[in-house]
């Protein structure tokens, strides 16, 4: 597997082809990233900058970074399924992810994504068990009552007008999950990206 750029592929997945990119710059790399993205039927797809930024940033760090368009989003085939088939979707990427990489298929992966893709990722938690989980504007309403490790990193902005910062408080005082809030800063993160790589890479740990 050649490292470098961005590759881009179409794989056999539960609603027909998934289309799929890896972001690889380690030789070795010390992980793989799964990346999901924000709503499909809300002009979501991997090439979303926030999306993009999380496969960066993991691939920056040394992990195989692999995002994936859900069914029905760019090459995707299938329609929206409301989260089940979208998180068998994930599942399938996270597969392709470690047969491209098969000294990687026991490593626990990083569970990334924004928006939408937050609450896909913690549902892909309930079946593989994350190194860590990074969550972005997550959308909380949708949300089960299960618990997420407390070394995930939330990530909010302040005047985030889809998902508010108090139903992201309210949701993460329970779990004592701490959340990183940019002040000023709205939904979809607009001229704060670099910041959000240099956020989650200072609080990752080698």
């Amino acid at each position: 597997m050649r490292t470098g750029g961005e590759q881009r592929s179409l794989i056999a997945g539960p609603a027909g082809a998934l289309e799929v990119a890896l972001n690889v710059t380690a030789e070795q790399p010390r992980g793989i990233a799964l990346v999901a993205h924000p709503h499909p039927q809300q002009g979501g797809t991997l090439d979303n900058k926030v999306a993009q930024t999380l496969a960066k940033t993991f691939a920056a760090l040394g992990y195989a970074s692999v995002r994936f368009n859900f069914r029905g989003a760019g090459k995707s085939e299938g329609s929206f399924d409301d989260g089940g088939g979208e998180t068998d979707d994930a599942l399938a990427a996270l597969a392709y992810g470690r047969g491209a990489f098969p000294g990687l298929a026991d490593k626990p992966p990083v569970l990334a994504g924004f928006s939408f893709g937050t609450f896909i990722q913690s549902r892909v938690a309930k079946t593989v068990t994350p190194e860590r989980m990074v969550l972005v504007g997550p959308a909380v309403q949708r949300f089960t009552a299960d618990a997420l490790p407390e070394d995930t990193i939330v990530i909010h902005g302040e005047e985030d007008d889809v998902v508010p910062l108090a139903e992201v408080m309210a949701w993460a005082r329970p779990r004592q999950l701490p959340v990183i809030v940019f002040p000023g800063c709205g939904h979809f993160f607009h001229g704060r990206l670099a910041q959000l790589q240099k956020v989650i890479s200072g609080m990752w740990q080698s």
